[in-house]
């Protein structure tokens, strides 16, 4: 049964190590403003959700992942309707995410839990392909 809520300072090793494109000054920042929440099973953490807020308004989906040996099992879809559920509470009316162009398994993922493709930019000397941004309208 896979358990999500709020990361807490007790989670940060693991959050830096997991998460470490992000790096401990960001992983240290979104935790403590609780905007990562995180997956366990049989009390161990088996993937996170990071977010922050588009425009400080509109919640936005910067990362989520799933350890391998946990993938495809619910837990991914577990920690989104958890989030949906919080930022819904929170008043919430639209979610935002976005995923690499070329990056079609992750997409495919976005579209199966409500996201529309809304545009894409390039972003010249941080990647190589364009980022697909998605929207859901959760009001």
């Amino acid at each position: 049964m896979v358990e999500v809520a709020s990361a807490d300072q007790a989670d940060m090793d693991w959050l830096v190590r997991e998460d470490a494109s992000a790096g401990e000054a960001w992983v240290s920042r979104c935790v403590s403003l609780g905007e990562y929440l995180v997956a366990r099973e049989a009390g161990e953490i088996v993937g996170f959700l990071r977010f922050s807020r588009f425009w400080g308004r509109v919640p936005y989906m910067e990362m989520i992942r799933v350890l391998p040996g946990y993938r495809r099992s619910g837990v991914g879809t577990a920690l989104f309707l958890a989030w949906e559920k919080a930022m819904r509470d929170d008043g919430a009316r639209m979610l935002m995410t976005s995923s690499e162009c070329d990056e079609s398994r992750p997409q495919d993922w976005h579209r199966r839990n409500g996201f529309s493709e809304t545009g894409a930019i390039e972003l010249p000397g941080l990647q190589l392909v364009p980022e697909i941004f998605f929207i859901k309208q959760i009001a």
